[in-house]
């Protein structure tokens, strides 16, 4: 394994920005000083007018690997992260088929040790009949991620609209759950009416409103009802809507609370006025609401009534999104160019660097619990990104890594660059060039 000194780079952690050289050996931060001194060999980095940032930890990626590889691999869109500075993802069970026993689920973890250049971890997927199966998961809880209910719309037979499934779930389970919320029977009533009136003139444009803030308050609702019935340890995902905000404080630490929220960077940047340029390419399921709801998302975010910033990226391919509206799926891949997007906001004053690390990289951290990773600290695993802020990425097909090819941000100019990105020791990208010869590693957490 190389080691490598990196000299003299602004270290973004814990709320500080500082000076430093950085002393990576054996996959670890072995030292963060500055005039570091070191011998044997090793490649030295100048950091010189670049900021050291942990790697972004994305707790809900779509990869669709197995059974849906035509959109994408667990191999391309981990390499895409990579590149775009996330070097830990957690992926969702909808996947075909759905990782909804613990051989599906392991299946996708040998997976993951084989062919995924990020670290990983999968979250085991709940329906309404395998109850059981989840509960094994219980076992896990050292070395997965969480169990994912998909309280809303999902792919194949994952959606749980069962109470006595949710209730006996949320009493037994031992692991962090995750849940989609949007009331389906709101959604459909929505789709008939809008249907009926528009047929088929429905574009984009009707998504938010078909899918409306009601639809996401009184799933949300219910399953914080459930958490604080049986004291669960609930993560809600996307929340896309000022009125959810209502639903979560932040007036203890991150580390004490039982319920959490979840923002993703496409409903933090656009908003319903957006259909009108990009129509089915960023349509997805919560949708993209009125503005009002971003600005409210932005300041929840800032007083930390919002936890984590993730991508939900979800990969289709370009064809599937030219159809019209009713048949084009819902999602958006993102997860390569997130950490850039926040980067441009921090360049436009919305939001500070250091609030960028703690929200991707520091809070994901904490939320599930992981061990050594989302810090720059002594004896932690080296996952870390350098980033140019004086450098702009232009976003072209060249330069896309996502197996479907596209994303919403092609043609467009970010004010800063990844130019490297070490995952646990392993420079595994610089300067757009990957280092494929050693893999990701499973996550490993620390719970009680």
């Amino acid at each position: 394994m190389q080691n490598y000194l990196i000299r003299n780079i602004a270290v973004v952690n814990e709320g500080r920005t500082t000076a430093q050289d950085v002393w990576i050996k054996n996959n670890r931060i072995e030292k963060i000083a500055p005039n570091i001194t070191v011998s044997g060999n090793y490649q030295e980095i100048n950091g010189e007018g670049k900021h050291l940032l942990p790697g972004v930890i994305d707790d809900q990626v779509h990869f669709r690997e197995p059974g849906l590889t035509e959109k994408a691999t667990i191999y391309t869109e981990a390499r895409a992260a990579v590149a775009g500075g996330t070097t830990t993802f957690m992926e969702m069970p909808n996947t075909k088929p759905a990782a909804l026993t613990q051989e599906l689920l392991e299946d996708k973890y040998t997976i993951g040790s084989q062919h995924s250049l990020a670290n990983y971890s999968f979250f085991m997927g709940a329906s309404n009949d395998n109850v059981e199966e989840i509960l094994r998961t219980n076992a896990k809880k050292d070395s997965v991620c969480g169990v994912k209910i998909f309280m809303g719309s999902s792919t194949g037979n994952m959606l749980v609209d069962n109470y006595l499934t949710l209730e006996k779930v949320f009493s037994t389970s031992e692991l962090l759950i995750a849940t989609h919320c949007e009331d389906e029977k709101i959604v459909r009533s929505n789709m008939e009416a809008f249907e009926r009136e528009k047929g088929d003139q429905l574009t984009a444009a009707d998504h938010p409103l078909i899918r409306n803030v009601e639809a996401c308050f009184e799933s949300s609702l219910v399953a914080i009802q459930f958490a604080q019935k049986h004291d669960a340890r609930l993560h809600i995902l996307h929340i896309s809507t000022a009125r959810e905000l209502q639903l979560f404080g932040n007036m203890e630490p991150l580390a004490q609370k039982r319920i959490t929220a979840e923002v993703c960077v496409h409903h933090l940047h656009f908003t319903a006025d957006d259909y009108a340029q990009y129509g089915n390419l960023i349509k997805c399921n919560p949708a993209i609401k009125s503005p009002e709801n971003k600005t409210a998302l932005w300041q929840a975010l800032l007083d930390d009534r919002l936890d984590i910033i993730a991508t939900d990226h979800a990969p289709h391919t370009w064809a599937e999104k030219q159809q019209h509206y009713l048949k084009a799926p819902s999602g958006v891949p993102l997860v390569q160019h997130s950490l850039l997007l926040m980067l441009e906001h921090v360049k436009q004053g919305d939001i500070t660097i250091e609030k960028t690390v703690e929200k991707m990289s520091h809070a994901p951290a904490i939320c599930f619990q992981i061990k050594e990773r989302g810090f720059l600290r002594e004896g932690y695993y080296a996952d870390c990104v350098i980033v140019d802020l004086q450098a702009e990425t232009a976003v072209n097909k060249d330069n896309i890594y996502y197996k479907c090819a596209w994303s919403p941000f092609e043609g467009h100019r970010f004010p800063a660059a990844i130019t490297h990105t070490f995952v646990s020791g392993h420079l595994a990208y610089a300067n757009g060039v990957f280092n494929e010869s050693v893999m990701g590693q499973r996550l490993a957490f620390s719970r009680p």
